[in-house]
């Protein structure tokens, strides 16, 4: 298990975050450039190791009842993945009406393409259609229960 010196200092290496102190020696970090109303990146890391890390935005992450995963356990590069990984999910993204076509992949490699196309958004299997759905956010529902992400 990390240290709470060690832990800071893996936090402290990442400058979209600003550190604010709490209550009995704890500490949050915030991203004050997120885009849902979540700022709190790390949340109530404490001098005994002990602290969460807000992933409810991150597809496939298991989270407690409030979005947050407890890092307590976390080694170093774990950390790193999953602190890198919630700033990204709190950061702008390509608008999905601004896109034309976006590939998904599952873990047999296989991929699929969304398009837009006709005001709606369709699903390719090569040249075969898949499924054709009214918006994106549909779309990547579908393919995400699918066992699919972004590529």
């Amino acid at each position: 298990m990390l240290t709470f010196e060690e832990k800071m200092e893996i936090l402290d290496g990442f400058p979209e975050l600003t550190m604010k102190e709490v209550s009995l020696g704890r500490v949050n970090y915030h991203y004050e450039d997120s885009v849902i109303d979540k700022k709190n990146v790390v949340y109530h890391l404490h001098p005994n190791g002990n602290g969460f890390v807000y992933a409810g935005q991150i597809h496939g992450m298991k989270t407690d009842e409030k979005g947050m995963v407890n890092i307590r356990e976390y080694s170093a590069e774990g950390l790193r993945e999953i602190v890198s990984a919630a700033i990204e999910s709190m950061s702008p993204q390509e608008d999905p009406e601004e896109m034309t076509m976006e590939e998904w992949t599952n873990e047999n490699d296989q991929v699929l393409v969304i398009m837009k196309e006709d005001g709606g958004w369709n699903i390719y299997a090569g040249l075969e259609l898949e499924g054709a759905f009214n918006t994106y956010p549909e779309a990547a529902d579908f393919l995400e229960k699918e066992g699919f992400t972004r590529a």
